[in-house]
């Protein structure tokens, strides 16, 4: 059962919680290297946080290339693998604990959403200090289509039991954007990916903050009530109320 009034918080995961963005750049570069394709790593960047199919597929219409099956798994392959050679450079990005933290505190619930495959999700989800046993994650493999097709979203609402268009989606690429525009959710855009508050904010963001800890300090900016500022609110009408 869905319950329709209740908020809830839906996260990407690299460059949202994470500072994995450039990683993943460098590892999908050694990927597509690997089969003899070079390109720009700005061009690369641009379509990170896609789904791996639309984002190979726009990567080859810019370079005219076609590949076979068994081009497209060696890629796979060896950004996989590149990636975890990478992964001792991630780490959380500022605040992405403390923001958890308190939407655990609050009751409020969460659950992260991303593009990649649960394999490498699960490594990077543990850099948050969670296990990904225990949270509610949904990757590429619980879905038909990644972003910017809403499914990842709608997915981790129903996983929560909340209706999609009381979920606040926070991600940082203009694939989060579009991907909650679609599942017709509010989204919060963060600047730790890469893209500007120009281009999030264009794609559909209601809010830009740089990072997490600048979301937590501006969580009553997306309508996130504190027991402490409600009663603090009430006795500041009361007292005026008093004195009328």
């Amino acid at each position: 059962m869905v319950d329709e009034q209740r908020m809830a918080f839906l996260f990407d995961l690299d460059g949202t919680l994470v500072d994995s963005v450039y990683q993943h750049v460098l590892a999908w570069r050694a990927a597509l290297e690997a089969i003899g394709i070079e390109l720009s790593i700005w061009r690369i960047h641009r379509r990170i946080g896609m789904s791996g199919g639309l984002f190979l597929a726009a990567l080859l219409r810019e370079t005219g290339r076609t590949v076979t099956p068994e081009e497209v798994r060696r890629v796979q392959q060896v950004h996989a693998e590149t990636y975890g050679q990478l992964l001792d450079q991630v780490r959380p990005l500022p605040g992405a604990r403390a923001l958890l933290e308190e939407l655990t505190r609050l009751g409020i619930p969460w659950a992260i959403a991303t593009s990649g495959r649960m394999e490498s999700a699960r490594k990077t989800v543990a850099i948050l200090g969670l296990d990904p046993e225990r949270i509610p994650l949904v990757t590429r493999d619980h879905v038909r289509h990644a972003k910017p097709d809403p499914d990842l979203f709608l997915a981790a609402a129903q996983l929560l039991r909340v209706d999609i268009s009381e979920a606040i989606v926070v991600g940082d690429s203009v694939w989060d954007m579009l991907a909650a525009r679609r599942a017709r959710a509010l989204s919060v855009g963060l600047l730790s990916g890469g893209y500007g508050a120009g281009e999030l904010l264009e794609a559909g963001a209601y809010r830009v903050y740089e990072d997490p800890a600048d979301l937590l300090r501006h969580l009553d900016e997306v309508g996130v009530r504190r027991p402490d500022s409600e009663w603090l609110v009430r006795d500041e009408e009361g007292t005026s109320e008093a004195g009328d």
